[in-house]
């Protein structure tokens, strides 16, 4: 406002006398400087197509975050629930072998009754609920023989021992309600971020969609160019090693200095590896085309996870569920030497996985809405590779 004040000479003003000219000057700068304050905050507080993307991309790979901590939490629920299930189990036959030993007992006591054999506090010791009270009295275990006291052993440790599972059962079944509880709030948050990412998707009008799809073919085709360009550094690293190995056979001693930088570092993928990684292969590409579902394992659906997990299994190596473990099922390999196979995470807390093809190349279930195929493994940068693993 102190901008619109300038114009007024101090110490001129007559009080009360305002010139037409003066006003309609005063009026129009008013409803300029209001229309500018409206218009403003509105302008701003609308997001650039970039941040829109950014914010987008962003809230699908917090989506896989929880998603994989999800997958995390049920497959400790599901561990959790078999040992309790499996301590109930025993604890149920405890107890049976626990009244088995009350109902023997219980025979001598009475019989000792009805024979007058014993006093009425031996019948009171042998029908007790904590019979190891008495135990110690050596009155009363003068008077037993000893096939009762045998009896009274058995019964005193099936008691101990039934004690200690179902304690045992209790922490279990508060370890499983836990798993359960954060099993609930994976599942929300990844629900939310979906939501809160659709949500941004709907308020784009047709042309900013056109954009944004627009932007997003020139990653794929940079992503598509940064694949050709490992795919000939790759054939072109073989190239020297078959060359070198040429050498070696032929007794040169040349050979040695060919690719000295790196060959120390080579992580050979051997037949076996190959023939493996051939059947996984197999396997993920019978996939493609299948839809995206967080938390999915197939067979109709996939998460990124859970197809690395089913495409290993059909060659029958074991994979752990969530991108976390499976970084560290294998060795570790530089991304020069990626073979077929191998697995390719991403991001650096280790949300996202695909399952390399070759030429710098991947097959894998990218995120919510998409489906299975093969993709660039620069489909996001080359900054969101993490690691190459293989895995068997």
């Amino acid at each position: 406002m102190a901008s619109h004040r300038k114009s007024r000479p101090t110490g001129t003003r007559v009080a009360g006398i305002r010139t037409p000219a003066l006003a309609t000057a005063a009026l129009t700068s008013v409803a300029l400087l209001s229309q500018s304050a409206n218009a403003t905050p509105e302008a701003d507080d609308k997001p650039s197509l970039e941040d829109v993307e950014k914010k987008v991309g962003d809230l699908y790979r917090q989506a896989e975050s929880a998603t994989e901590k999800y997958n995390a939490a049920k497959e400790k629920t599901s561990k959790q629930r078999k040992r309790v299930d499996t301590l109930l189990d025993d604890v149920a036959q405890r107890t049976q072998k626990l009244n088995e030993a009350r109902e023997e007992l219980g025979s001598f006591a009475s019989a000792q009754y009805r024979t007058g054999a014993a006093a009425p506090d031996t019948a009171t010791f042998l029908l007790a609920d904590t019979p190891q009270d008495y135990f110690d009295q050596t009155q009363l275990m003068d008077r037993m023989t000893g096939r009762q006291k045998v009896a009274v052993d058995d019964y005193v440790t099936q008691q101990s021992e039934t004690m200690k599972k179902r304690q045992e059962a209790t922490e279990s079944l508060e370890t499983l309600t836990e798993s359960q509880g954060d099993l609930k709030a994976a599942k929300a948050t990844v629900q939310r971020k979906l939501a809160d990412a659709r949500e941004l998707m709907s308020r784009l009008t047709a042309e900013e969609k056109a954009r944004l799809a627009a932007i997003e073919r020139e990653k794929r085709e940079e992503a598509a160019r940064k694949a050709d360009e490992l795919a000939r550094q790759q054939a072109a690293r073989q190239t020297a090693q078959d060359q070198a190995a040429g050498q070696r056979e032929g007794g040169s001693s040349a050979s040695g200095s060919t690719g000295s930088g790196s060959s120390s570092v080579t992580v050979p993928a051997d037949s076996s590896y190959a023939t493996k990684a051939d059947k996984a292969l197999a396997f993920a590409r019978a996939q493609i085309g299948k839809p995206y579902v967080w938390g999915a394992v197939g067979p109709g659906s996939y998460d990124c996870s859970g197809l690395t997990q089913a495409a290993w299994k059909a060659a029958s190596v074991t994979l752990p569920r969530t991108t976390y473990d499976q970084v560290n099922a294998g060795t570790t390999v530089p991304l020069s030497q990626a073979q077929p196979g191998d697995l390719v995470f991403f991001y650096d807390d280790v949300t996202h996985v695909g399952i390399y093809i070759g030429n710098g190349m991947m097959i894998h279930a990218p995120k919510p809405g998409t489906y299975v195929r093969e993709e660039s493994i620069y489909y996001d940068g080359e900054s969101a590779i993490h690691s190459v693993v293989r895995p068997a």
